[in-house]
């Protein structure tokens, strides 16, 4: 099976940028038919899908977060990233990174791969 993993710094201060990376590992699926991206969930809230890409990087961002969030392939193209720039403490929740057949991510899906998921506080 195809796993992910989020990793990154777990506390961020309010006006910097959280940055994490989402590595990819095993065997095995046809890459180039899933939109790879991120989702997160804040404390007592539903989850909110912020971007995801193709796998040749073609990258489409939730309207609501677009203009603070970068989404990129690495170089190795086994990893990809995610930035979100100026953030406050309501930017705190869970933070995955995924696969997915569909690009805007509402729910999980038995045919998706999903990371873990990784606490990041915005706190001063």
């Amino acid at each position: 099976q195809v796993q992910l993993q989020e990793s990154g710094p777990g506390l961020v201060k309010p006006s910097q940028t959280l940055s994490l990376t989402c590595t990819v590992s095993g065997a095995s699926l046809t890459p180039d038919v899933y939109y790879w991206g991120w989702i997160r969930q804040p404390p007592g809230k539903g989850l909110e899908w912020m971007g995801g890409m193709t796998y040749a990087g073609s990258v489409f961002y939730s309207p609501s977060l677009k203009s603070r969030t970068s989404i990129s392939w690495a170089t190795s193209k086994n990893q990809f990233t995610l930035h979100l720039s100026s953030v406050t403490p309501e930017d705190t929740a869970v933070y995955y990174c995924a696969a997915t057949k569909e690009l805007v991510v509402r729910t999980r899906d038995a045919s998706d791969y999903w990371g873990q998921g990784t606490q990041v506080t915005v706190s001063s």
